[in-house]
């Protein structure tokens, strides 16, 4: 039987939070978080996999997919993220939950069951660890940076307008790991209609780099606090890989080494062929661990 679907918004101050939800409300609830610059859609070939009796929502954060932009002025912050996850998780009246969330969504995930340990029950990371450290001496520059970057946008032009075949090579310029069948799957939520053509709905003021400028050292010590069950899969061609982000090499060696630690046998990494989107482009490869994880199985899973 298919998965019932349907839209959902969440009231804010400046508008309104959209996401999408499959399966019965009254199913055991998992919030999806999805990574930078995409959408609730990241999910779309994953979740029809999983198990039917849960209810799985998938959040479009501030600013992305069909979520409302922030006022005029205002800066997206990771903090403003975790605010995006407190507000919908106390709309739905959620006391108890799991994540289950890719790159950026992962490290918004990895602080709110940090911040808010007793209502995570599995923290499942996709091609992410759970935070973002900054190495000590890159700190100030990283912050410099990101508010020249931001100085820079607050004058930009109107929206550029593609055609569709010129959105789905502009989405494959920036995010190499997709193909064009899955370009297209983010770009059904992540664009509207104009006289012309498309543009893409997100804010462009997110694509200014918005994580918190924190130590190994504090991700470290913040990561003691999560009571819940830790689940990373990582792909071999993804973050881990990828030397342009230092981040997840040796500090992200450092990460599942802290996890291991403190979590114990509640921590539980695994590697799978793929890239970044794997879960997008290949769902099938991950959809198993998954389920393992909800029904508290154990998988057998490659040693980090």
């Amino acid at each position: 039987m298919a998965f019932l679907l349907k839209e959902l918004r969440f009231k804010v101050p400046w508008g309104h939070l959209a996401a999408k939800a499959w399966g019965p409300s009254e199913g055991r609830p998992i919030l999806c978080l999805h990574g930078w610059l995409d959408n609730a859609n990241t999910f779309d070939r994953l979740i029809p996999l999983l198990p039917q009796e849960y209810y799985y929502v998938a959040l479009d954060f501030s600013g992305h997919g069909q979520s409302s932009h922030l006022p005029i002025g205002m800066r997206y912050q990771h903090l403003d993220y975790l605010t995006d996850v407190h507000r919908v998780v106390t709309s739905l009246g959620w006391r108890r939950f799991s994540i289950l969330a890719h790159s950026m969504g992962g490290v918004v995930g990895g602080m709110f069951a940090s911040v808010f340990p007793e209502t995570i029950q599995n923290l499942i990371l996709l091609d992410s660890y759970g935070f973002f450290p900054v190495h000590s001496d890159i700190i100030v520059n990283h912050m410099k940076k990101s508010i020249t970057h931001y100085s820079r946008l607050e004058g930009a032009n109107a929206a550029k307008v593609y055609t569709p075949e010129g959105a789905v090579q502009r989405l494959l310029d920036g995010n190499p790991s997709l193909t064009s069948d899955t370009a297209k799957v983010l770009l059904e939520r992540g664009t509207k209609p104009v006289p012309g053509g498309l543009v893409f709905s997100r804010d462009i003021r997110v694509t200014v780099n918005s994580s918190l400028p924190l130590y190994i050292d504090q991700c470290l010590h913040i990561l003691k606090s999560i009571q819940a069950n830790v689940h990373i899969i990582l792909a071999n061609e993804g973050l881990s890989a990828d030397l342009m982000r230092g981040v997840y090499t040796d500090m992200g060696q450092a990460l599942l080494e802290g996890y291991k630690k403190n979590q114990k046998e509640r921590f539980q990494s695994t590697i799978v062929d793929g890239n970044h989107f794997v879960h997008l482009n290949e769902p099938e490869k991950i959809a198993q661990i998954i389920v393992n994880q909800l029904y508290e199985r154990p998988y057998r899973h490659s040693q980090l």
